[in-house]
Formats: C-alpha cells, structure tokens, sequence
C-alpha cells in the first residue's frame, strides 16, 4: 500500500490510465473514485458552462482512455458527452469543446457509440466560429464514413447521412451548409459515395443563394480542381524518389547478387507506394448520373437569366448549360439566344464562349436555331475588318458547331467560308481548309467541284441526315472486313502447311512467313472494292450474327473504315499505291477543347513591347556565376596588380609589362632575318 500512495494515483491521471489498462479489475477502487469526482465536476459545469474548467477536460480525456476497460460503468458517458455538446456547444469555451469532441472520436475509434448519431451531432457543430474545429470535424467526418464502407457499402447509414446532409445544404448557417457540401463532395471524388442521391443532392446546391456554395456544386460538376490536383499529385510525386534516384543509389559499389536483390526490393516498394498515390478512375462523371437533366437545364437558364453574380460565376453556369444540352441532347431553345449576345470580338472570354455555342450544338435541335448562331459568328467574326486570329476563331467554332449538327451550315455560307483557303493570313487559310476537308466526309456535294477533291469510297457513300431521320442498322457496318480476313487465314494455313511440309522433307528445317500489316490492309481493300454493295451487306450481317465480337475485332473494322476514305472511288484511278493506314486514337470526345477553338497553325509576330519584355526577362544577373576572390583581412588595402586594372592605358603604356607584349614572336624575328639576308645578298651581287 506504500507504494502505491507514492504513485499518487488519485492525482497522476496519465500513470492511473497506464495501469488501468494493464490491469483493470485491480484499479477499480480508483477508476470510481475518479469517475465519482467526474460526475460532480459535470454537476458544476451545468451551471456556468462557459466558463473554462481544465480539471474537467483532463477528466474526459481519461473517462474516454479507459471507457472500454470498465463499459457497465460508462455505458452512458459517450451519451453524456453527446448531450453536453449538443445543449451547451456555442457558449463552450473552444478548448474545452475540442477536448468533448476529441474525447468522441476517440469512443467512435473504440466502436462504444453508433456513427449515425455522432455525425450528426458533428454536423451541427459546424455551426461554430472555431475554424480549427471545424477542419478536425471535416476530416473524421470524411475518414469516418470511409472506414465505414471499407469493407462493403452501408447502405443504411449511407441514407440515413445522404438525407440528414440534403437538410444540412439548406441550412441557414453558411459554414455548416459549405462543409456539408465539400464532405459530399470529397466523398464522391473518393469513389465512397458515387452514387445518383450523392449526385442529385449536390444539385440543389446549384441553386443556393450564397456565391461559394455556387461556385463549388459548378465546380464539382464542370471538374474545376481536376487540373489542381494533377499538379498536387505531381508535386507529391516529386518529393518522394523517383526510379532513377533508386538506380542512381544502388549503382556504386560491387554488382553483387545482395546488391541486385536490395535494388529489385527497393523498386517494387516503389512502385507499390506511386499505386497507392494513383488518383482513382470513375467510368462516369456526375454529370451523366443527374436524373432530370432537361428540368434541371431549364432551372439553371431561368437562374442565369436573372443572375446578378459576378461575369465568372456567369461563365460556369453557361459551360454547365452547355456541357448538359450537348451530352444528354437536350431541346433548350432560349439559350442560343441568350449566348448569341455574348459572340462579339470585343467581349471577354469570347473565346470560352464559343466553345459553349459548338457544346451545346448536337442533332436534335432544329437546324434553324442553330443557324441563326452561325450567321452570328460568320458576321461578328469572319470579316476583313477583322485581324486574322479573329478570323480563325470563328471559322474554327463554325467548323466545331457544324461538325455536331450539319444540317445548320447552308450551302453560301460553305461557300464564302470556302473562299478563305487562299486568304493571305496562313491561320485563316488552313482553318478554312479544315472546314473543307470536314465536309468533304460529311456531304461534298455542298462544296464547289473544285473544293471537293478526289472522290473515295467514303465520299461517295456520304451523306447528311434529313432532320428527324432515323438511320438504324440491323448489323455492324464495315463487320464484312471480318469474314474477309479470316477466308485469308485459312488460305494461309493450308498454304502454309504444305509448304512447311515439303520444306521440311527437304530441308528439314521449318520457314516462317512475315506478311505486313499495311500490304494485308491494301490486299484487303482490294478485296472489299470489288465486291457488290449487298454482298457486303450480307457478309457484314451474318458476321454480326453469328458470333462476339472482341475489341481487336472492332479495331479491325476501324482500320478498314479508315481506309474506305483513303482509297479512291470505284473507277477511279488510285492516286498513291502504298499507303500506310494508321487508327485515329484520338477520337473526338463528349467535350471539346479550348485549343480547338484557339488553334492557329502560325504563331503570330509579337509587337515590339512584347519582344523588349521578352528579351529583359532573358537576361539574368550574372553575379552569383562571378568567381569572388576573398581577401583574408577584408579591412587591408588592394594590391599593386589589383590597381593597374582600374588605371588608365596611357599611365601604363610605358612599364616593362605592357611593353612585354609588344616584343616579336619567334616567327617574326625569321621573317625579319630572311629579309636581312635576302637585301644583304643582292647587295653583294652588284
């Protein structure tokens, strides 16, 4: 017993809490005593719950150390905790309230008190002007719900959350319903919550009053912070080794089996720690996973129509507008417009909102509508009066427009447009050749005879849809390519064979045949020429039919569509015989780029401030490159040679080193002497 009152455990917390949990039925007496001393303090503290009690935190904090050593005694304390926070959570004082909320997430981490019940009670401590609180509360909110559904999805307290948080958005406190956003949010990118209610519920958040809830929910659906978080990504990556640094590191030494051994372990931990730092992929963005694009389209116009944010808050609600018409093809009549009033030269971000104009362009709007906007473009931009990057800015947002809906472009327009392929600017000349060489696949019969250039198989066979018109195959177009190639395996097998065969008994030895890629691809269309239009039809339906097609398969068909644009027309003489057909890898997306809009071919010429600045901003102090000489005492006086540096020539011009280099080279002295001799001889001579 001495010992044990030399401990003082009664007021040795830390010591009591280390031998509690060794050893917790011999400290009973003194976890009640402490515990009793608690309960008296909880008493106290209901009276004047503002004031600061650090004798009450140090109690808390072992209440909840020791919480799962003695669970019939403080089965209530986490609900205790819950009910102080919750009555008394903006009058506490603030390290006191994060001693209460710490002292929960570590019962939370024991598993002693349900998730649901807890986050929501964080989620209304959001509420707190306490900024440190509020990100301690942010990040066990996000963890927490991501151990969660670590193992599998929790679907209930995954809706019970998602309904609590849809609340939470409409809060009246503007940090708690900010937070509640980002935690969705986070969420989401996470791959924890990527489901439609996730999804749907942010988009109430479009519509909030308060600009940074805006802008967020805009943000996350347009894919803002993608960009920052590839740079933080790479940041990241920056700091640790790279495998380089790892190669560099085991190169020195002896090329031992060890040595080799601790190389090939180092990689793979490497290599285990970039996959752990690799940013999950989705298959959808959330933009796809909105269950009523076409109300919610229309709910943002309205919105935007009567916006009195700022321009750029503007522009996000356009791109967001724009990105939903074009990818789930949407009737949104009164956009185009209201988006028309922006295409001027002079207007900011002109260029963005081009791009809006082609996203929003697709099918099923009717071509009137849409060629109202590029009569617009076409009158705004393509003028003389213009320069030529404005020139090609709009040529190339016509060209994005009309290769989404055809039908907008008419046949003058084509052909004014068509004019500039010989303009003097080289930016405006190659963007209207792109346009022609678009609809040299789309229609050519649009364009003059002489625009059109050599007929192909595919030009021949292009044409435009009629508005409405519906063209529905039964099988894969181009599938014929299939049962062609494989006629020619066969071929090869059998041919193959035989020869292999008669090598071998004469030779013994095998032969392997080569045949490349682009001669099979030339024989191939050789093949698909000559045969009749319903041949292939057939041969194309039954290879649709009768078996899956894989991936290669689809490749396949590609790279013999691709070559149907290439070879000329039935009765055509072949320009190029051998020509090597590659696959267009980079098809076009869902979503266009700004650089097609603001591609020009030639840079332009800077003026001349630009080429100043350009030049001043090259040029770098070249002090630090400077060998300085130290002198050892700084103080002492510079030395003779030092002086002749900074002494004018004439001073100088006489002393023994500058007449130094004066003297004649060795070479000049035989000239003179050959000279010397060569006078003295013909003087001897006369």
């Amino acid at each position: 017993m001495s010992g044990r009152h030399n401990n003082k455990l009664p007021t040795n917390l830390p010591q009591l809490q280390n031998l509690i949990k060794r050893d917790p039925p011999s400290y009973r007496e003194e976890f009640l005593q402490q515990y009793h001393h608690f309960l008296s303090n909880i008493e106290v503290f209901k009276l004047q719950p503002e004031k600061p009690r650090k004798d009450l935190a140090e109690l808390v904090m072992f209440m909840a150390q020791v919480a799962h050593c003695y669970p019939e005694h403080l089965a209530n304390f986490p609900q205790q905790l819950k009910e102080l926070l919750s009555c008394n959570h903006m009058v506490l004082e603030p390290d006191l309230r994060m001693t209460f909320c710490k002292a929960l997430i570590m019962l939370r981490n024991k598993d002693l008190i349900n998730p649901t019940s807890l986050l929501e009670l964080f989620f209304e401590l959001l509420r707190c002007h306490d900024k440190l609180l509020r990100k301690t509360l942010y990040t066990h909110i996000v963890t927490d719900i991501k151990n969660i559904n670590s193992k599998h999805k929790n679907n209930k307290v995954n809706t019970a959350l998602q309904n609590f948080m849809y609340t939470m958005l409409r809060d009246s406190n503007v940090l708690a319903a900010k937070i509640s956003l980002d935690v969705m949010i986070e969420l989401y990118t996470r791959n924890i919550w990527n489901d439609t209610k996730t999804v749907n519920v942010i988009t109430t958040a479009c519509f909030s009053k308060v600009t940074k809830i805006l802008v967020a929910a805009l943000k996350f659906f347009l894919g803002k912070d993608e960009e920052e978080k590839r740079e933080s990504d790479s940041e990241s990556e920056d700091d640790g080794p790279t495998a380089r640094d790892m190669i560099m590191r085991y190169a020195t030494g002896k090329k031992t089996s060890k040595h080799k051994k601790k190389l090939e372990k180092a990689m793979k931990v490497l290599k285990k720690h970039k996959k752990k730092r690799k940013a999950e992929v989705f298959n959808f963005s959330a933009i796809h996973l909105i269950h009523d694009p076409q109300d919610f389209a229309e709910k943002l116009l309205k919105q935007l129509e009567t916006s009195k944010e700022r321009f750029e808050v503007k522009m996000m609600l356009m791109d967001l507008i724009s990105r939903l018409v074009g990818i789930h093809e949407l009737l949104l009549f009164n956009f185009y417009p209201f988006i028309q009033r922006f295409l001027q030269p002079h207007q900011r971000e002109v260029t963005k909102i081009l791009l809006f104009s082609a996203h929003a362009a697709h099918q099923l709007v009717p071509p009137e509508i849409i060629q109202s906007v590029l009569m617009t473009i076409a009158n705004n931009f393509v003028t003389d009066r213009n320069s030529g990057e404005v020139m090609t800015v709009g040529i190339n947002a016509i060209k994005e427009i009309t290769a989404r809906c055809p039908l907008a472009m008419t046949e003058d327009l084509l052909q004014d447009l068509a004019q500039y392929r010989s303009h003097k600017d080289k930016n405006v000349m190659m963007s209207a050749r792109t346009l022609i060489h678009l609809f040299r696949s789309l229609n050519p019969q649009m364009l003059q005879k002489k625009f059109r250039g050599k007929p192909t198989e595919a030009s021949v066979k292009a044409r435009i849809q009629e508005y409405g018109e519906l063209d529905a195959k039964d099988y894969i177009p181009g599938a014929e390519v299939l049962e062609v190639e494989q006629e020619d395996k066969d071929g090869e097998e059998d041919e193959w064979e035989s020869t292999s065969l008669s090598d071998a008994d004469s030779d013994g030895e095998w032969i392997d045949v080569h045949h490349s890629s682009d001669e099979e691809q030339q024989e191939m269309a050789e093949k698909l020429k000559g045969m009749p239009v319903e041949d292939r039809k057939a041969k194309a339906a039954a290879v649709s039919t009768s078996r899956l097609l894989t991936q290669e398969d689809f490749q396949k068909i590609r790279l013999a569509q691709i070559a149907t644009e290439v070879n000329a027309a039935p009765g055509k003489a072949q320009k190029r015989k051998n020509i090597s057909i590659e696959s267009d890898e980079e098809s076009r997306g869902e979503l266009l780029s700004l650089r097609d809009i603001e591609h020009l071919h030639k840079k332009p010429k800077s003026d001349k401030e630009t080429r100043l600045a350009t030049a001043m901003a090259g040029k770098t102090e070249r002090k630090e490159f400077v060998r300085k000489k130290m002198k050892l005492n700084p103080y002492s006086s510079s030395t003779n040679k030092e002086k002749k540096k900074h002494k004018n020539f004439m001073m100088l011009k006489y002393s023994q080193n500058i007449r130094s280099k004066n003297k004649r080279s060795f070479r000049d002295k035989q000239i003179a002497l050959r000279d010397a001799l060569l006078k003295k001889r013909k003087r001897l001579m006369k």
